[in-house]
């Protein structure tokens, strides 16, 4: 019986476990293997590593946790969750079950970019998502955003803040809204309503290729793909989720279901619809989690529990 098992070890997952580590509670961390920042060089807004290897934070927190014997590492797949407050079960791959008092959920979000042959390969080297993640290092130079509709607007905020060559291709007929191209007029961004054929070129050089055989050259394209929560086992235990997939957390990262709490992208409170999918932020929610699940079972060990209820 483990006190907790936590799922996902990026930077929310390895940080509650460092905390509970701490606390000489024993715990069982799940690593998928999968960290959503694994195609970034680097990553940048977290004090202290800002422009360092987002593995390098892994690698060194793996490390760090591995200091403290109540903590354990797991490669591989949760296929199954199941139980109650105080007696849940885990199944990893096709292994036995294990038992938890408590539950983590750090699992993440999955991109999708638009199925354009050359986006999804070019993910994180090239192409990139977020203009406070990579702006800074592509200052100055000339700049695509795939995005169409109300996504429109990143064209709008890189070409005020980053580049006066700017180009947003919406790969099909504009849809715009009219207060957003009013904004891309004022900032200069042009638009190009021609369907993307395909992306080729390497970092610092890449080409745009229109299906009409117009091609687009570029030193660096950003694109704000779909996001997918990968919160299959949260739903399982039937915590509650918002409607873009995400699970619901109050500001103690606890879930509505009773021993189960989650930080990182994949979780937000009902107050920040949109919720800031950054490291720093996904560190401080397993940081901010791990605490209040120790006093909870803290608390569980006496038999007048009311001192330690929130």
């Amino acid at each position: 019986m483990y006190d907790v098992v936590i799922v996902g070890a990026g930077a929310a997952g390895l940080s509650a476990a460092l905390v509970l580590g701490r606390q000489k509670r024993s715990v069982l961390i799940v690593d998928g293997g999968r960290p959503r920042n694994a195609p970034a060089a680097e990553m940048h807004m977290y004090l202290g590593r800002d422009g360092g290897a987002p593995a390098h934070l892994l690698a060194d927190g793996r490390a760090e946790i591995d200091v403290y014997p109540t903590v354990e590492r797991i490669s591989g797949q949760v296929s199954a969750v199941g139980g109650v407050d105080g007696a849940f079960e885990v199944t990893v791959d096709d292994g036995p079950p294990v038992q938890a008092r408590k539950l983590f959920f750090a699992v993440g979000v999955t991109d999708v970019p638009w199925e354009i042959p050359g986006l999804a390969e070019r993910w994180g080297s090239g192409v990139f998502h977020c203009p406070f993640c990579h702006g800074f290092e592509t200052d100055g130079l000339t700049l695509a955003v795939l995005a169409n509709g109300p996504d429109a607007g990143l064209g709008a905020y890189v070409a005020d803040r980053y580049s006066d060559d700017v180009v947003v291709c919406t790969n099909g007929p504009s849809t715009i809204p009219d207060p957003l191209s009013a904004m891309l007029d004022k900032t200069g961004a042009r638009v190009v309503e021609t369907p993307v054929d395909h992306i080729e070129g390497e970092p610092g050089s890449l080409t745009v290729h229109f299906a009409d055989g117009s091609v687009l050259e570029r030193q660096a394209l950003y694109h704000r793909a779909p996001t997918t929560p990968n919160t299959a086992l949260t739903r399982a235990l039937g915590c509650e989720h918002f409607d873009d997939g995400c699970v619901r957390v109050d500001e103690f990262g606890k879930t509505t279901v009773p021993g189960v709490s989650a930080g990182g992208d994949a979780a937000h409170l009902a107050a920040v619809p949109e919720p800031v999918t950054l490291v720093a932020p996904a560190a401080a929610d397993g940081v901010r989690a791990a605490v209040w699940l120790e006093q909870d079972l803290f608390g569980e060990t006496f038999v007048d529990q009311s001192v330690f209820k929130k």
